[in-house]
């Protein structure tokens, strides 16, 4: 064979191979998922959960980078169902978020097909249902999206991988906790915590062997502090961001946060605790698992391990040793550090303050003096369908007021490829958890008092991380900056569950006058449709 007829036969091998690649992991995921009710003891006591296909919590999505998930879910409760995917950036496919604003809700033994992509997304996630108060009694599940083959990520290949959905949790029904909101009062404290449902569970490993344990706070209202008895862990990523990989006694996952760590069985072989508890509580509320080495013959023995101090400053010193890692991909080759935000002037600042005011008579949570109300029509659906009376771009304000607190339907307007800057104020005494959702964020700084012009003086502009989700201190503000590349109606809310039901969330309408594909994807054709986008065709 001649070197010129090989190296035709080198560039087909290749080529065939690289599609072969490219199609295998762009690859068409296709789910069938019921939700149903069910009776479990999770705390001792038989109470109605949400069931997916019969699991409690809910199956495992194990996805690839840009993988496509085709997945109909079939609604058997007694009430509209909605599940959103926390973290998953829907590029140009606001119409899967799976929240009120953008979805009809799926009505009971009826289904919707939900369809997106994983697109350049790395890192451990969750799903959860977005209506009412069905994610007090389950619904949620673990979603973790792992590297294609063809990017390296920058840790060995762990031995083995374990997702902890850890949360506060009720022996009460959500249905009578939504009563309790309803009325104008706000939750009681939980009954206690669980791992992945269960009070007691077993994590098995063998002696000298490194383990992945992505760590999810899936509650309801507090910070979870975790730890593991005797070892140490590296935290190597979160929500989709490689980190600096420093070695931590225990961490502090505030709601609606994701963390991953590698921990190494380097110790006796015995079993030891795995813990979590409560942080900022009078009353701290503690559980425990079982990390067994496969080769121990002693059970688990010993104190509890104790948390850290119950101090907010501690909290906070941790949070800023969480850092980009600069030379590291994300799901793309190309390094995180690649991307300069520090250099990017903001277009302009957004302040978000948070508040719990009384609104004729009832406890309400606020932004900006306003409390968000759900209309019956979804803002895509309006804004789609050119709908009026449904929201107003001018229903709230992009700073702080003195005005007296009110409901409305909140909007914020922003455009295509703006760079903006957010600050989340937060003058009450407990911590704040905010998710965006269709974007991550950097988290550039935290801050006690109140955010001034001067406060930027202690922004990281270098190697903040991006995340979905942040925390905000009492009496302190966080400032994020976040590049609008994806168009659409997105959630900024809460993710504090109690406070999101009873207002504290907007939209940010990221908006482009020309309609185009390459900026957002057709209403999909099996759009359900309520409100007053009843009779519209999609």
């Amino acid at each position: 064979m001649g070197k010129l007829a090989l190296l035709h036969l080198l560039c087909g091998i290749l080529f065939f191979w690289s599609v072969s690649v490219v199609k295998a992991e762009d690859d068409y995921k296709y789910f069938t998922w019921t939700a149903t009710y069910g009776m479990a003891s999770p705390l001792g006591v038989s109470q109605q959960v949400i069931l997916i296909n019969g699991q409690f919590p809910g199956p495992r999505l194990d996805l690839v980078t840009n993988n496509n998930v085709i997945l109909n879910l079939i609604n058997k409760l007694d009430e509209p169902l909605l599940l959103t995917w926390d973290g998953i950036k829907q590029r140009k496919n606001s119409w899967q978020d799976g929240v009120l604003g953008t979805n009809c809700p799926i009505p009971p033994n009826s289904n919707y097909t939900y369809k997106f992509q994983a697109k350049d997304q790395i890192g451990s996630y969750t799903y959860f249902p977005s209506t009412q108060l069905h994610r007090a009694v389950g619904g949620f599940g673990a979603l973790n999206v792992y590297a294609r083959s063809v990017i390296p990520v920058p840790y060995a290949k762990p031995d083995g991988d374990f997702s902890l959905l850890i949360g506060d949790w009720y022996k009460t029904s959500h249905k009578a906790l939504q009563q309790i909101l309803d009325s104008g009062k706000s939750l009681p404290f939980p009954d206690d915590l669980l791992i992945n449902g269960q009070k007691q569970s077993t994590f098995n490993g063998d002696q000298g062997k490194t383990y992945m344990f992505r760590i999810s706070n899936v509650g309801l209202k507090n910070t979870i502090n975790f730890r593991i008895q005797g070892h140490k862990m590296k935290l190597v990523e979160v929500e989709g961001s490689h980190v600096i990989q420093n070695l931590y006694d225990s961490f502090d996952v505030h709601v609606g946060q994701s963390f991953s760590i590698l921990v190494t069985l380097d110790q006796p072989p015995k079993d030891y605790y795995i813990v979590a508890s409560t942080r900022f509580t009078t009353t701290v509320l503690t559980t425990t698992a079982v990390l067994h080495y496969t080769n121990s013959q002693t059970a688990v023995s010993g104190p509890v391990p104790a948390g850290p101090p119950d101090q907010f400053q501690w909290s906070l010193m941790q949070a800023r040793t969480f850092r980009w890692n600069l030379t590291s991909n994300a799901a793309r080759p190309n390094p995180q550090g690649s991307f300069h935000y520090g250099k990017i002037t903001p277009s302009r600042t957004i302040v978000l303050a948070n508040s719990a005011p009384l609104i004729s008579g009832k406890q309400r949570y606020a932004v900006n003096s306003v409390s968000y109300v759900n209309p019956d029509t979804p803002l895509k659906l309006a804004d789609h369908f050119n709908i009026p009376g449904v929201f107003s771009l001018n229903s709230i304000q992009t700073v702080p007021t003195a005005a007296s607190p009110s409901l409305a339907t909140s909007v914020l307007p922003a455009s295509l490829h703006e760079f903006l800057e957010i600050v989340f104020q937060n003058n009450e005494d407990t911590v704040q958890s905010w998710h965006l959702d269709g974007y991550d964020f950097w988290v550039i700084g935290f801050g006690s008092g109140t955010w001034m012009q001067d406060s930027r003086k202690e922004y990281n502009l270098v190697d903040a991380l991006t995340r979905h989700t942040t925390q905000v201190y009492p009496k302190s503000w966080t400032a994020i900056y976040v590049s609008l590349d994806n168009q659409g109606m997105w959630n900024l809310r809460s993710a504090i569950w109690d406070r999101q039901y009873l207002g504290q969330q907007v939209y940010l309408r990221v908006y482009n006058p020309t309609p185009s594909l390459a900026n957002e994807y057709d209403i999909p054709t099996n759009a359900l449709l309520c409100g007053k986008a009843v009779g519209r065709h999609p």
